[in-house]
C-alpha cells in the first residue's frame, strides 16, 4: 500500500476538497478513477474510511487515523523529492509558459522559489492560452499555466487556483453594482477573442445587460494596457471602468490609485489550470514544480 502513494494522494485530495468530483478536477483524473482508488484503499485495509454525505465527505475513525498517517508520509516524500533532485544534479533551464494575467501578475512572485526547488534556471514565456498549449505540445516549454482550458490529447490538466473578475475604476464608485449602474460608466473592453471578454458577456447576460448598451471608448487586447489607460484617465466626468482579474490591479487598489467593485449578488470567477505532457507524468522536475504550485492553495 505504502509503495503506491498516488492512491493516498487521492485520499488526501478528497478530504481537502470534501468532494470526489472536486478532487478529480484538481488531480486531473476522472471521478470514477477517484472512487476506484478510494475503494482500493478500503479493500486493502478491510474497513470503511469515508462516508459520502449530501454536505460533503466525513471521515470514519479509521479514516482519521489514515489521514494523519498520509499527511506525515506526504511531508516526508516532499522533503525526499528535494534530495532526489540534488542527486540528479542536471544542469538545464526549466521553461514555464503562461497566459498574460498569470505570467505578468502572479507567477513572478514564485519564480525564485521554483528555481530554488529544482536548483536550475527558470525561464518564462507569456502568450495567449492557445499559443502556450501549442508550445507545450511542441515541447518548447515544460509546463503551462493558463486562464482557460485548451483541451488536447496527450496532456494532463490540473485545476490550480480560482481567479475573480472585478470592475476596476479610475475613481470611487459603489462597491456593489447593479445593472443600471453599469450604464453610467465609460468603458474600455477587452477584444472579443479574449477569455475575459467571454466570461464578462456571460455574466452581463445573466443580469440582463448587453455590452452594446455601454459607452465603450476603446477596445484593447492587453489587460496591462487597459489598466494603464484607466490610471491615466484624469478629470473625466464619468468613471472609466473595465473588467479584469483582481490580480491585475491589486497593488493599485491597495494604494488607492484604482478602485475595485463587484456585481451585486453575482461573482465572476474562473479557474486557472496547470498543464503538462503525459509523457512527463513521472518527470522529477515537472512533478516537483507542479506539486509546489498546487500547494499554493490561495493566491
Amino acid at each position: 500500500m505504502l509503495k503506491d502513494f498516488a492512491k493516498l494522494q487521492t485520499f488526501l485530495m478528497v478530504i481537502k476538497e470534501k468532494s470526489f468530483s472536486k478532487a478529480s478536477a484538481k488531480l486531473g483524473i476522472s471521478q470514477p478513477a477517484v472512487t476506484q482508488q478510494i475503494k482500493f484503499i478500503e479493500d486493502y485495509l478491510d474497513t470503511k474510511i469515508v462516508d459520502r454525505k449530501k454536505n460533503g465527505i466525513l471521515l470514519t475513525k479509521e479514516g482519521e487515523d489514515l489521514f494523519r498517517i498520509a499527511q506525515r508520509l506526504e511531508k516526508t516524500i516532499m522533503t525526499s523529492e528535494k534530495d532526489l533532485l540534488k542527486i540528479i544534479n542536471k544542469d538545464f533551464t526549466f521553461v514555464m509558459g503562461s497566459s498574460f494575467t498569470i505570467g505578468n501578475y502572479i507567477l513572478p512572485n514564485y519564480l525564485g522559489e521554483i528555481k530554488k526547488r529544482i536548483a536550475n534556471e527558470v525561464f518564462m514565456n507569456v502568450d495567449w492560452s492557445a499559443k502556450i498549449i501549442e508550445q507545450l505540445l511542441d515541447k518548447k516549454i515544460d509546463i503551462a499555466l493558463i486562464e482557460s482550458p485548451v483541451m488536447e490529447d496527450g496532456l494532463i490538466y490540473r485545476e490550480w487556483v480560482e481567479d475573480e473578475l472585478v470592475v476596476i475604476s479610475n475613481q470611487p464608485i459603489k462597491k456593489q453594482l447593479v445593472a443600471d449602474d453599469l450604464l453610467e460608466f465609460d468603458w474600455i473592453c477587452r477584444n472579443e477573442e479574449s477569455h475575459t471578454r467571454k466570461l464578462t458577456a456571460e455574466a452581463f447576460e445573466e443580469i440582463g445587460v448587453q455590452c452594446n448598451h455601454f459607452n465603450v471608448i476603446g477596445v484593447l487586447a492587453s489587460t496591462t494596457a487597459i489598466k494603464e489607460s484607466i490610471m491615466r484617465a484624469k478629470n473625466r466626468e464619468k468613471p472609466l471602468v473595465s473588467i479584469m482579474s483582481k490580480h491585475v490591479a491589486q497593488t493599485e487598489v491597495e494604494n488607492g490609485t484604482l478602485y475595485e467593485s463587484k456585481l451585486k449578488n453575482h461573482k465572476m470567477v474562473r479557474k486557472f489550470y496547470i498543464a503538462y505532457s503525459k509523457d512527463r507524468k513521472h518527470d522529477a522536475f515537472v512533478d516537483n514544480v507542479v506539486n509546489y504550485l498546487l500547494s499554493l492553495h490561495k493566491i
